[in-house]
């Protein structure tokens, strides 16, 4: 099932983006009901007020009729001002009526809308960080934004699909009563619309597909430059990257020129039926008012009924697309719906309770695709209070060791352990394991808000005093003081507004502000010059204080005063020792250490 919407090859970035789907999906309008109930009162509103309006524009030639055959033909013209009174009214009816259904419909679509999108967002956050390391961003923000808007658009077009074929049923009706033989001929070209219409489809949804694709290609190359601007001007690819986006951008404007021909081809085709049909009603008409059969009156309202006969026959073909794109919309919707969350809970699992610190990993294995260990039967211990380096080269297996600690992913039964003061993770609650356990990473992450607002992240309630404590601990207060606004600076985005040390500093403070009792820096310093390297190492002391640490290094200089050092290769803890010990064993550590020795020269 996840397959349909995640990175599935060079073409699934946007494969499924280009697909049609039926127009009713069973699935997908089970599950839209679910969601629709709470606003069945404004339903129910919205579908009596379309059957008024549709009633209302129905009698308007079945009144001309009898305002022509019944008045105006007999001379009565006083009893023309009750007809006036009846026009008056069906307008009245006719306003009144699609007011309260386009009212009540909005508020079913919006409250559609903020439902699905609350539901999407509440289950992506329920999600492991290695689904969103498999899927692209840009398609989960597609399904919460795009295919969520087609769904809000969804429940309208099938309130107006319902009119359209409850118009024509009405007219129908209509012309069948005023007279059989003139409304069969009235109708004798449906079959040739019904020929235009099978013709023209599969040609229209074809164009149409060559539209989504290409601007689905034209929005990655414009995501693409804009995300890589600094590097694209570095490189002075400008005038390469505008002839790559307007030979892409091109394609797209000749798609669309296609597409906008065929789009345009029904409906003069649509109008000629209608010409020949409302011909073939004046001439055999005026033959049968001639004969005496039918009055003038009717013949005009054949005529007018005619006309209206072919609007909902040409808007439910327009909407004939859109429902299949809205149909499809909601499979992926409730396909990502159904993707489980990969770190659940055991039932019924405890708290874990305040924790002493005590970190031990029994015999872990683990690996992120079958039959590809990432680690490999890694066992150490970590007391409380100790602090642990953790090093080898790229892809030796570190930041997976500590991700398993954070339960981003869970360590598959029968194949090792990890334990928190003797408790399996996979039988607490994870919310109660990162509520004692701060990390961080090489690359600080800030939000949009303010420098205060970021420091509390994990902790909106904690005093201010507490919050300057922290800062004043790693060394961010003075640079944060010298802000325009010191704590109250709103940080651009991604933090752009500040240097990679000062985000790097505010990142130790949000850590050291939730006073956890277990710590991970995952190459912390790997990104900072020097001078700010300097900084933290001095922030580590307060850092470390009294809690279990566990450091992954790049730079070995920043660690070589740990108490005790695992290296790691191959996903395999293959040194352990203090820097003395390990330089002396002349092993990886020696040979890594040399080599930054050497690159820091």
């Amino acid at each position: 099932m996840m397959a349909g919407w995640m990175l599935g090859g060079s073409t699934g970035a946007q494969g499924d983006e280009e697909v049609f789907g039926s127009v009713y999906d069973q699935r997908v309008v089970s599950r839209m009901l679910g969601y629709v109930k709470p606003y069945r009162r404004e339903l129910a509103i919205a579908i009596a007020a379309m059957l008024a309006f549709t009633a209302s524009l129905t009698a308007v030639p079945w009144v001309i009729k009898i305002a022509i055959d019944d008045f105006i033909a007999r001379g009565d013209l006083g009893g023309l001002w009750w007809m006036v009174a009846v026009f008056v009214g069906l307008a009245l009816i006719n306003w009144g009526a699609n007011y309260l259904q386009q009212t009540a419909m909005e508020r079913v679509g919006q409250g559609l809308l903020y439902a699905l999108r609350r539901d999407m967002f509440v289950h992506l956050q329920r999600q492991s960080v290695s689904f969103f390391n498999r899927t692209e961003a840009g398609r989960l923000i597609s399904r919460v934004i795009g295919d969520v808007g087609q769904m809000q658009e969804l429940t309208s077009i099938v309130v107006m699909t319902l009119g359209d074929l409850v118009s024509l049923v009405f007219i129908i009706g209509a012309v069948l009563a005023l007279d059989v033989r003139l409304g069969l001929i009235s109708m004798a070209t449906l079959p040739i619309l019904a020929l235009v219409v099978a013709f023209w489809q599969p040609f229209a949804k074809r164009e149409f597909l060559r539209v989504r694709h290409a601007i689905s290609v034209v929005n990655a190359d414009l995501n693409e430059n804009l995300a890589g601007v600094r590097v694209v001007q570095a490189m002075n690819r400008q005038a390469v990257n505008l002839d790559r986006f307007e030979r892409k951008n091109r394609l797209h404007l000749d798609a669309n020129k296609v597409a906008s021909r065929w789009s345009a081809g029904l409906l003069p085709s649509v109008d000629a039926l209608t010409g020949v049909a409302i011909g073939l009603v004046v001439f055999f008409g005026s033959r049968m008012v001639s004969g005496g059969a039918i009055e003038v009156g009717a013949l005009i309202a054949y005529v007018l009924y005619i006309q209206r006969f072919f609007d909902p026959v040409r808007s439910l073909t327009m909407q004939y697309t859109q429902l299949q794109r809205s149909m499809t919309s909601g499979t992926r919707i409730f396909d990502l719906l159904d993707a489980p969350p990969e770190v659940v809970d055991a039932p019924g699992a405890p708290d874990l309770a305040a924790v002493r610190g005590r970190v031990e990993f029994k015999r872990v294995s683990f690996s992120y695709e079958t039959g590809t260990d990432v680690l490999d039967q890694v066992s150490f211990i970590v007391e409380p209070g100790e602090a642990v380096a953790i090093v080898g080269p790229s892809g030796a297996g570190k930041t997976t060791l500590v991700s398993l600690l954070a339960r981003f992913a869970d360590v598959e039964r029968g194949r090792g352990a990890i334990e928190v003061d003797g408790r399996d993770l996979r039988e607490v609650t994870r919310l109660s394991l990162v509520s004692q356990l701060s990390m961080v990473l090489q690359e600080p992450f800030l939000f949009s808000g303010t420098v205060r607002e970021n420091i509390k992240f994990s902790r909106p309630d904690i005093p201010d005093e507490r919050m300057i404590e922290s800062a004043k601990a790693v060394g961010a207060h003075e640079f944060i003081s010298a802000l325009p606004d010191g704590y109250d600076t709103r940080i651009a985005e991604l933090g752009m507004n500040l240097s990679l040390g000062q985000r790097q500093l505010i990142s130790f403070a949000r850590a050291l502000v939730a006073d956890p009792r277990i710590l991970v820096l995952d190459e912390a310093t790997a990104s900072v010059d020097s001078e700010t390297e300097v900084q933290i190492q001095r922030a580590l002391s307060v850092l470390l204080k009294d809690r279990t640490a566990i450091l992954i290094a790049h730079r070995l200089s920043t660690i070589r005063h740990a108490g005790r050092i695992l290296v790691m290769d191959k996903g395999m803890v293959v040194e352990e020792g203090d820097h003395d010990h390990l330089m002396e064993a002349n092993g990886l550590y020696a040979r890594l250490y040399r080599l930054n020795q050497i690159r820091a020269s």
